[in-house]
This record gives structure tokens, C-alpha cells and sequence, in this order.
């Protein structure tokens, strides 16, 4: 893959769950079209968590890939808008999207998707990338400086039918600008009601408790899974030590945690699986064990392995709130059913004992995709 296509994968990547139905592969998935497997949990989410002091349904619904997929189809925004709303219908209240998604075209589908409960529910969208304003191009790098990012606030609220943004995130965080400087301008916006709430994806700890410094952090959105644990070590104990909620992307494992991939699945090009060495010929074999593992609770506890892996992460604290992503209705309704499944304390630790036992092969993403995560801001002079 060229450098350039790369890191405009590594845009459309970045901050969001990758959804089950996104990339091509040569197996076939579990669900099709509306139907639902037999020990399907009921598909309406009624549990409530808080972000901070915000509240949201205990599962979201990532936007993402609605304007297009990986493997480069156009979704039928009709039927964007029918998962939009029937997901509303079934309790979500906590939709994910971002300027780089499209870009700019997915938060056009969430905002046309929402109109009818605009007031009911809570849009997230994300800023950080340097995308033209006027016609959505991408350039080259980031750019969080504060008189861009308020053009970019401008074109979100008309794209997305609103006069307010009920959680902004930093998508990246920008070398170069300092964090005090973007966390200055969130409190100005939430001041002139624009801006409800903050939040940062994939940032370096010390930016964080300086961003909280100036204004209460609602959120941080990172990669988070059964197979990718990394924020336990750190990220999550700092949120804890400061009140901020936590919001898995790629909850589901780029669709490992589903159960339908297997040794012989190779991706198509495009598919970022594909350059992602823990998806390798010679790593699949070894990684699938997990997806054993989550099999087997999955029988045990009358669920689908979606559903286990997705429970197991709101099992760890009850702050953290996945945000799945799907372009088909079938997925969004069983992800859904997560909500029902609990996990009590004693299994827990047995699930988390016997998840020691596996150890993942490969890393999570590219060298060039993973350098803008874990980024600390430029010092305030």
C-alpha cells in the first residue's frame, strides 16, 4: 500500500468502530439482511450510562461507514436513515460521527437520520484532521488550530441539522498546537451553546490532564476490545482519577470478534485487515483462540460472540459505553443485545483469566496509522 493511500486510510480509520459489514473478505457473515439467529437477545437497549455528566444509551451506533465503505460501495442512504431511526426506536441514543468521515458527508446521513428526535438523542462528531472546509478535500496532516476548528464547528452544525454538538472530540491531537489552545476554544463554544460537551481521541496522558485543566474532559475515545487492551494500563486509570467517561472504537475487533473470521479469510486490498499484522496468514491461526474464547462464553451464556465481547467491555466499568458501527440492520439490532448480557463479578474474573492465557500476535495497526495515537500537544509558552 502507498504511503498516501495509507494515511487516508488511516483518516477513515481513526476514532471510530469499524463496522461488521465494511470490508470484503472471502467468508461469509453469520447474519443477513433482517434476519437474526435464533439465541438472539432482545434488541432493545434500556440501560443508561454517564459520560462524565452526560448521559447516554449503554450502547451507541458508529456512523462511520455510512456515506461509504472500506471496499469502496455506497450504502443506500435510505436504508442508513431506516438503521439510523430504528435504532432509536430500540433505545439508542448515542451516535458517533466525525468531519473526516466521508468526509463530511456522514454527518449530512446522521443529520437527516436524527431530524425527526433531534432533541432526544446525543450527536458526537470530531475535529482534527486538515480537510478543506469548502470542498472537503484532505490535506496533508492535522490542524487543531483554534480559528480552524471554529469554521469546522460552523460547517458540523449545518451538516448536521443542529445549533449544537452535544460531544466534540479532538480526533487527533495536533503537535503543534498547544492542547490549552483547543481546550480554551471548547470552553468558549460551550459557552455560546455550539459545544455541550469535550472529549479527546487517542491522546497522550499529560495532554489530557491538561486539556481537564482548563475545562472538564467528558470523554476519551480510543481503540478498546477483547482483542486490543491497551488503555487498561493507563488510559483507563486516568479517566477513572478524573471523572471522564471512556468510549471504545472498534469494539468488536474490525469484525474478529464476531466469529466469522477463520484461518483461510484473507482481505481484499483497501481492507485495513490487510495491512494489519495481527490479521496476517501467519497470525490469524494463533489470534483465533480468542475468538474461541469468546465462543465458548458466548454458548455458555446464550449470546452471540458480538454480544459477549461487547458486554465484557461494559463489564469493566460502568462508565465505559462501545459504540459499535454497521451498515446493516441485522448487526446494529444484535449488537444492541448486548445490553442484556451480564456478567457477574465471579465471572468476570474467571473470563479475565482465562483471556491471560491468549496472547494476540501482530500489531494493532500500521506504523504510519499509529503515530498519531498516544500524541502529546506542543507546550503553552
Amino acid at each position: 500500500m502507498k504511503r498516501r493511500d495509507l494515511l487516508k486510510t488511516g483518516l477513515l480509520l481513526a476514532g471510530a468502530a469499524m463496522l461488521p459489514s465494511a470490508c470484503t473478505t472471502l467468508a461469509a457473515s453469520s447474519t443477513s439482511g433482517n434476519a437474526l439467529p435464533s439465541n438472539q437477545k432482545a434488541s432493545t437497549v434500556k440501560g443508561r450510562r454517564k459520560l462524565g455528566k452526560l448521559e447516554v444509551s449503554s450502547v451507541g451506533l458508529g456512523v462511520q461507514n455510512m456515506s461509504r465503505k472500506y471496499t469502496t460501495e455506497v450504502p443506500s442512504r435510505t436504508e442508513m436513515h431506516h438503521i439510523i431511526r430504528t435504532a432509536f426506536d430500540q433505545g439508542v441514543t448515542f451516535y458517533d460521527a466525525a468531519e473526516a468521515y466521508g468526509p463530511h458527508e456522514v454527518e449530512r446521513i446522521l443529520g437527516e437520520g436524527v431530524a425527526p428526535f433531534r432533541d432526544k438523542v446525543v450527536i458526537t462528531s470530531k475535529f482534527g484532521w486538515n480537510i478543506d472546509q469548502e470542498t472537503g478535500a484532505r490535506r496533508p496532516g492535522l490542524n487543531s488550530r483554534p480559528d480552524h476548528v471554529r469554521k469546522v464547528v460552523e460547517g458540523m452544525l449545518k451538516r448536521l441539522r443542529t445549533d449544537r454538538i452535544d460531544l466534540l472530540y479532538q480526533h487527533r491531537v495536533d503537535p503543534a498546537v498547544p492542547i490549552e489552545d483547543v481546550a480554551g476554544l471548547m470552553k468558549d463554544l460551550i459557552t455560546e451553546g455550539k459545544v455541550l460537551h469535550y472529549g479527546l481521541s487517542e491522546p497522550g496522558l499529560q495532554t489530557v490532564r491538561r486539556a481537564h485543566a482548563v475545562h472538564p474532559v467528558t470523554a476519551i475515545q480510543n481503540e478498546y476490545s477483547l482483542i486490543w487492551r491497551g488503555p487498561e494500563k493507563e488510559v483507563i486509570p486516568l479517566c477513572e482519577e478524573l471523572g471522564i467517561g471512556f468510549v471504545p472504537w472498534s469494539p468488536l475487533g474490525v469484525q474478529f470478534l464476531t466469529g466469522w473470521i477463520d484461518a483461510n479469510t484473507r482481505f481484499a486490498p483497501g481492507d485495513i485487515r490487510a495491512v494489519e499484522s495481527r490479521f496476517s496468514p501467519e497470525n490469524l491461526p494463533n489470534n483465533l483462540k480468542l475468538v474461541d474464547l469468546v465462543k465458548k462464553w458466548a454458548a455458555q451464556k446464550e449470546a452471540t460472540p458480538a454480544q459477549i465481547s461487547l458486554a465484557w467491555l461494559m463489564a469493566q466499568k460502568p462508565w465505559i459505553v462501545p459504540i459499535p458501527g454497521t451498515t446493516q440492520m441485522a448487526h446494529m439490532l444484535e449488537n444492541n443485545g448486548a445490553d442484556h448480557v451480564r456478567f457477574s463479578a465471579e465471572e468476570v474474573r474467571q473470563f479475565t483469566a482465562e483471556l491471560a492465557q491468549v496472547e494476540i500476535k501482530g500489531e494493532r495497526l500500521p506504523q504510519m496509522v499509529l503515530q498519531f495515537s498516544g500524541v502529546e500537544a506542543a507546550p503553552k509558552k
